[in-house]
Order: structure tokens, then C-alpha cells, then sequence
């Protein structure tokens, strides 16, 4: 198994070395890089990873960076470092979506804690994926007609009304039923209905509910 990978980006060639003997240490795989620029021009591994982050740097800051990957949909977990205790900068980062903001000189034990954090984050969003990935493909794997009566259950629809609403006699709908809970390895409707939501199916809506038939007088 690869292990997680620090990148770590400063434009002091001192602090890049620091972190570096730092991080290998703990049997983290570590990538420097001088600029932003760099760092967008690598290959992203297919390992949890974080991003060590100098705030103040020439050209792009690290604030910038940080909106830079946002809008390119990196969501790389990010630990700043800043040798200035800007407070607005800090609230900035944090609201922004980073993991920490330490000011230098910080202790050891506090920045890898954060990027420990940060690893841990980029765990659950790489299963989270995985997953989702799983459950997209078992959905594709639907026929056409399987995905209707699946969007129909997951909607509260019984049987009987999804029988009446795709012309299907109710044995066809419990056989397409069974299928989809087999293929989609759904333990109960709770499961079907919570995959729906990651699928985020756009649910059918129920059909209106027919009005009684009012009696009427033999003279009117």
C-alpha cells in the first residue's frame, strides 16, 4: 500500500527542509514544491495526501491557492503555516475549508497532528468516493425498467401502485424488485433509499390520490 504523501509548499528552501527531515521521519512520503505553480503541474497520487501551505509567498499567496484549488475542484485538505499572526488571514483560511493554521515557530507535535487530521480527512472523502463509485456502477447495471421501479420504491410507492402506474401486473413488479435489491446488494428499503440519495435520483412524484365519488340524489 502506497503510503500518504505531505506536499509541501514555501518559497524558503530552509522550511522546505525542516519539514522534509520532519516528515520522513515518521515514514510519510513527502513532495516539495517552491511555488503554487509547481504544485499544480504534478500528478496527483492515488494515496490520502494533504497540503502544507505558506501563506505569504511571491506571486500567488497561499489564500489565493487555496481559492485557486477550490475553483478547480482539488479538495486537497490544507494545513497553513504562516510566520505572521494574522488573525483575518487565519479566519479566512479556516472558513475557507483548512484543517489548521499555525504560526511559525510551531511545535512538531502540533503540526503533525494537523497533518494527521488532514490525512484522516482524505481518507474518509477517497472511501467515500470508492463507495459512491460502487454504488453508481451497480446502478448502471439496472435495466431501464429496474431503474423506474427502483425510483417508485424509493419514492414510498407500494406495489400495487407501482403495478398501476407502469401498467405491470404486481408478480412483474415484485420480480423487478427482488432484482433491484440483488443487484444493487441492498439489505432492506433503508439501504435502497440512502443509495438513492448518494445517486441523487430525481425522485417521481406520487400520483394524486382520486377523489370520492359523492352520492347523489335520485333527483338531481
Amino acid at each position: 500500500m502506497t503510503p500518504p504523501t505531505v506536499c509541501v509548499v514555501d518559497d524558503d528552501p530552509s522550511m522546505r527542509d525542516a519539514l522534509d527531515s520532519l516528515l520522513r521521519s515518521i515514514g510519510l512520503n513527502v513532495e516539495l514544491f517552491r511555488s503554487p505553480g509547481d504544485f499544480l503541474a504534478r500528478h496527483r497520487p492515488a494515496a490520502p495526501e494533504c497540503l502544507v501551505l505558506d501563506v505569504r509567498m511571491p506571486g500567488m499567496s497561499g489564500l489565493d491557492f487555496q481559492r485557486r484549488l477550490t475553483e478547480d475542484g482539488n479538495d486537497i485538505p490544507i494545513v497553513f503555516i504562516s510566520g505572521h499572526a494574522d488573525v483575518p488571514i487565519a479566519v479566512q483560511a479556516m472558513k475557507a475549508g483548512a484543517i489548521e493554521f499555525l504560526t511559525k515557530p510551531f511545535r512538531e507535535q502540533d503540526l503533525l497532528d494537523a497533518i494527521q487530521n488532514a490525512l484522516d480527512r482524505d481518507r474518509q472523502r477517497r472511501a467515500s468516493l470508492a463507495h459512491d463509485a460502487v454504488i453508481h456502477a451497480a446502478y448502471n447495471r439496472l435495466t431501464a425498467r429496474e431503474q423506474e421501479v427502483m425510483g417508485l420504491v424509493v419514492a414510498g410507492q407500494m406495489n400495487k401502485q407501482i403495478a398501476g402506474r407502469l401498467a405491470l401486473s404486481e408478480v412483474t413488479v415484485k420480480m423487478h424488485r427482488g432484482r433491484v435489491m440483488r443487484k444493487m446488494s441492498a439489505m432492506s428499503i433503508a439501504d435502497l433509499v440512502r443509495m438513492a440519495d448518494r445517486l441523487a435520483l430525481s425522485l417521481p412524484t406520487p400520483l394524486p390520490v382520486a377523489a370520492p365519488l359523492r352520492a347523489t340524489s335520485a333527483g338531481s
